[in-house]
């Protein structure tokens, strides 16, 4: 790994600004600018005024490695797609940019979600587990509360006690950030899903859903990526494996239970904290971390929450109150609207809720975005 590495950061928001912050605990690794569409004077609270930029040419120019952390899929799909261009590697923690257009970019060079956030996480759970032997069966994530209609005033007295938007604290409520979490996890370590939607057993514990899991896992003849709800406890991921059985008198020993499966947890991620070891990892030159997979198989719905009427104009879809996201498989629904890419969009034929959004349903302004779902996708 070279003295110093130049970092490049796109984003101005909650991620950006704590990986700005972590990064000053490495010495080894500097942070040279941050992209934002923001008018630079009016980002106060941002922990580095001087770096800021809105030029994309100065940010590639400075950047040793660019982390992605916008949140926005069309335009993180542009950024990345010129800083590829130039060679340059790319760490996200992006996940609604992965499941609907990061495959686009997976043999485009070096692109990989970071460890921190859930599919990250569970990505290096999966290492670990797999150096030890385990064979996993199921990807688990573990929410305490699911509300498929959240109201505004709900979301807006959460989005301001836990200091975060309104747009995110509704898809983290509604399910939808959880879903395009799981899609990702499938795709990215060769899993799949039971049923749309997945199955979100309400449990006690992790250990009390397992055996579901593990049946549905068995059904289905692959591992699958799946969640919990445990009311009370805190986000977390897991995995459930299976070992020789020789080896289950020793994991007996080491506390892991009789076997012949055992639940390995992750009790905790911390997103813009974890970020530099991914940076490091690419620096070592080790394989991503985790992408979508060039030809995914789970994509994520746009499910209508409420009629939508022919004419209507809605500026986004993921953390609204009009539009909410399931785990599909994409060979039993073509055609249909990541949603991901519903930004900006105008409903071209009367929605009902429940439905699932197709591409002759919504008119979706052009972009490169656009392109590639219709060629993923439609």
């Amino acid at each position: 790994m070279q003295q110093q590495t130049n970092i490049g950061v796109i984003g101005t928001g909650f991620i950006a600004k704590g990986l700005v912050r972590a990064l000053e605990h490495h010495p080894d690794l500097q942070t040279v600018a941050a992209l934002t569409r923001r008018d630079v004077a009016h980002c106060p609270d941002f922990p580095r005024q001087d770096i800021l930029t809105q030029s994309i040419d100065e940010l590639i120019e400075k950047s040793d490695l660019v982390v992605e952390c916008s949140g926005d899929v069309v335009y993180a799909t542009d950024s990345i797609n010129k800083i590829m261009q130039t060679g340059l590697p790319v760490v996200t923690m992006n996940s609604e940019f992965h499941v609907t257009t990061g495959s686009w970019f997976v043999n485009k060079g070096y692109i990989t979600e970071a460890e921190g956030d859930q599919p990250g996480s569970t990505a290096a759970l999966h290492k670990e587990a797999v150096s030890m032997g385990f064979r996993p069966l199921v990807y688990g994530n573990v929410k305490g509360f699911l509300n498929h209609h959240p109201t505004p005033e709900d979301m807006h007295y959460w989005a301001e006690k836990q200091g975060i938007s309104v747009k995110q604290t509704t898809s983290f409520t509604d399910g939808t950030k959880m879903q395009i979490e799981q899609a990702f996890a499938a795709n990215g370590l060769g899993a799949t899903i039971a049923q749309q939607g997945l199955t979100g057993p309400q449990v006690d514990s992790i250990e009390d859903a397992a055996p579901t899991l593990i049946e549905l896992a068995k059904k289905t003849g692959r591992p699958i990526a799946d969640y919990v709800i445990a009311t009370g406890k805190q986000p977390a991921v897991f995995i459930i494996a299976e070992h020789d059985n020789i080896e289950q008198g020793p994991l007996q020993y080491f506390k892991l239970g009789e076997g012949p499966h055992y639940v390995l947890p992750k009790a905790y991620h911390l997103c813009f904290f974890e970020i530099p070891r991914t940076i490091e990892r690419v620096l070592y030159n080790q394989k991503p971390l985790l992408t979508n997979s060039a030809q995914p198989e789970i994509s994520m719905a746009s499910i209508a929450k409420r009629p939508l009427k022919k004419g209507e104009k809605l500026d986004y879809a993921i953390g609204s109150f009009d539009i909410r996201g399931e785990a599909i498989k994409v060979a039993e629904n073509k055609g249909h609207v990541p949603i991901g890419i519903l930004e900006k969009f105008v409903v071209r034929e009367n929605i009902e809720p429940g439905q699932i959004i197709t591409f002759a349903d919504v008119d979706i302004p052009d972009s490169l975005a656009l392109n590639i779902t219709k060629e993923l996708f439609a």
